[in-house]
Formats: C-alpha cells, structure tokens, sequence
C-alpha cells in the first residue's frame, strides 16, 4: 500500500522508533511478533470473537436523515459510540492484551487523555485478569472525573502525571518513564497511532475494523464499496487511522481530517498540530509536533481531553505531506456547536472529540448525492460536565428558590 508503513517502520519520511537504549529491547521484541501474533489463526478467531461478543461490533452505519437534510447531502455516522465502554478506544485494547498475553507480559501500562484510552484498557485488564497502571494528567483527572471512577471501579490505578499542563502528553511522558524502569514483565498499551514503530502500525491494524466495515455497511446502503468523503476528528489519530484504513489506496475517497484548533490556530491556545506543526521527534516518533525554535514542545490546549496532544501520529503526518487527506481544524465553540446541531437534530449526544469532526459539516460543501461518512468516535457522557457548564451555567431553580 502506497501510504502505509514500510519495513522500517517508516510513513515516508516521517515515524522511526527513536528511543531510548533502555527501551530498544522491549521496542525490538514487539517489532518482531507482533505482525506474526496478529496474522495468526489462534488471534484472529479470539479478536473477532470479543469484537462481536463483548464489544459489540460490528458497530451501525447509520443515515443521519435530518443532519443530511439540513447540508443537503448523505450524512452517515459510523456508529463506535456505541461500543461497549463508549468510544472506539476498546478494539484497540482487547487486539494490544491479546498480543501481551501471547508474550507473556502480566502487567500492563497505559496513558490517557480524555480517559475513553484508560477505561478501554482497564475493561481489557479486568476482563482477562491482567495489573493495570493507567498514567493521567492531572489536568484531566480533575476535568474526566467520571472515567476516573469507571478506571478505579474496574481495578486499574490511576496515577496522576503533574508535570507540564498535566495532561495527555505527561501522562504519556510518565508510562515511558514507567516502561524503562520494567522491562521485563511490563506491556505499555498504547491508546493512539503514536510513539515509536510497531505503535502506529500495530494500533492502525487494530482500529482497522472500523473501515473494513464501513465498506461492507456503504455497499449494502448504497449499492458502491466506497463513500465520497470520510470525516474523522484527530488528536493522535487512532480513529482516523481506523476509518482511512482500507480505503487508503482509493483516490474516489476524499480524507478529511479535523484537529482540535482550540481558542483558534493563531491564538497560541491550540492543539491543531498539522496547521502550525514543524517536523520533529515527540515519544519516539518522527512527526509533525508543536514546538518552539528551540525544539522545546509547545503545550496545546483544547476543550477536549482527546485532542490536546502536540504532535500526530506519523501516518497522518505522512497523508498531510503527499496531500491524500485534507486537514481541517474546528475551535471549541465550532465543536461545541456541532455537538449541539447532533444533538437536538438526532437524538445523539457525541464525545467532544467527535465533535470536531461534526464541525467539519459547516466547513465543506457536499453534492447532493454524495455519501458522507463522520465517524462518531464516542458518546458524549463523560463530557456532561463541559456541556453542562456550557450549555446550561445556570440552573434553573424550582419557583420559590434562589
């Protein structure tokens, strides 16, 4: 495939697992199992048995009839919402503990933003027995309290990161950290198509259900294997990752992919690494990141946990350079909006972080008969408390109060 991961690990120019000595070993082991593990019979028959059984999948393709009304066009959601845990997250842990588990690895680690990340692992861990340490920004901590809990009730340690603005690149930081210092029994679960090669490759295969049934669900809807557009939001990437997948090498698809521009891209509080990005290395990986001209990284700000990551994962740093995908960026009140106009126009409440994909609506013109495909990467429960203080600041009191 002409945008995929060579032998070396490398999107074009951009991946490469540039790390420390301490980790190589760990690096080169997984490197060298992890495609036979996955590729393997024994595998393939438990991964899809828990998709089916215990996640839920195949996840719905389902017509938006008024959101395709109003943009007068054909609007899907594909549905990872409603995956067991909420969000997309969980396909990736079940396939990572299943291939920890074939090496022998009994205690997993694993970073998180938005939380969706730490709660897919920590279900994974409960379901197969495993120790999990999840690392968390503090920042996040205190804005996910929700996902906290799930992680806690379901057994995983949540240990706060307090470096930086304590959020997902700390966390991130800190399990890299935990890693060097357990070699030995230690899996470090990755949550996105970033860090050093196999992640990106490994965490692409494994979110590459999404697409393989997208392109069954559009032909049984529409009669072609193929939509016009697909529109996913991005922070490392994984679910966009998931959603191109299988239609990489097809130019019919248009790629859109929206990052999280905060207060705006010029504002200094953002997260929209592909508009103001330089090339770099961030967690062993060669990329497009936010830094200084010092090389020093930039601290991104979004209202959404998911997307505040400085850097992307390589394989979207690679379809920005060859110009396959289109990148978009939607500010918190654009985002805000856009989960709004599901909401009330479909019932659906989404994660903030689809949100900004939804944003991408207002910023594109479809034809009439074009089929739309947005990926609903999660529900928007765990973000009830940054909609409520949003939408509803002040809450209306019973007659007679306040």
């Amino acid at each position: 495939m002409k945008y995929n991961v060579d032998k070396d690990g490398m999107y074009g120019r951009f991946g490469g697992a540039y790390i420390p000595e301490m980790l190589y070993p760990n690096i080169e082991k997984l490197g060298q199992v992890y495609l036979e593990i996955i590729e393997s019979e024994e595998f393939q028959k438990e991964y899809k048995m828990l998709l089916k059984d215990y996640v839920g999948r195949p996840s719905p393709l389902y017509k938006a009839k008024r959101l395709s009304e109003k943009y007068n066009t054909n609007i899907y959601l594909k549905r990872e919402d409603l995956n067991h845990t909420g969000a997309h997250k969980i396909n990736n842990t079940v396939g990572q503990i299943l291939i920890a588990k074939a090496m022998g690895k009994t205690r997993i680690i694993a970073e998180t933003g938005a939380g969706q990340h730490g709660v897919a692992t920590a279900t994974a861990c409960a379901l197969m027995d495993l120790k999990c340490i999840v690392y968390m920004g503090d920042t996040d901590i205190k804005r996910q309290a929700p996902n906290v809990a799930r992680m806690k009730m379901l057994g995983a340690e949540v240990i706060p990161a307090m470096s930086g603005n304590k959020t997902l690149k700390d966390a991130t930081n800190e399990a890299l950290r935990d890693w060097i210092a357990n070699p030995e029994d230690t899996f470090y679960l990755i949550g996105s198509v970033v860090g050093p090669h196999p992640y990106p490759d490994m965490v692409t295969r494994l979110q590459a259900i999404i697409s393989e049934e997208i392109k069954e669900q559009v032909m049984e809807k529409t009669g072609r294997d193929y939509p016009d557009y697909l529109i996913a939001c991005v922070g490392g990437g994984s679910n966009a990752a998931g959603t191109y997948y299988h239609f990489l090498d097809d130019e019919r698809v248009g790629l859109i992919a929206v990052e999280a521009s905060g207060m705006g891209v010029d504002s200094g509080e953002t997260a929209a690494t592909i508009a103001i990005g330089d090339e770099g290395i961030i967690h062993g990986s060669k990329t497009f990141l936010m830094q200084t001209d010092d090389g020093q990284i930039v601290e991104p700000y979004s209202i959404s946990a998911g997307l505040d990551y400085p850097g992307i994962g390589p394989l979207h740093a690679h379809l920005k350079d060859t110009g396959r995908a289109e990148f978009l960026s939607a500010t918190d009140k654009e985002a805000l909006d856009a989960a709004m106009e599901l909401t009330r126009t479909e019932g659906i409440i989404p994660a903030l972080e689809s949100a900004h994909a939804l944003a991408a609506l207002k910023m594109k013109t479809f034809k009439p008969e074009d089929v739309v495909v947005v990926t609903l990467s999660g529900r928007g429960d765990k973000d009830m408390e940054t909609y409520m203080q949003y939408f509803m600041p002040h809450p209306i009191l019973p007659k007679g109060e306040g």
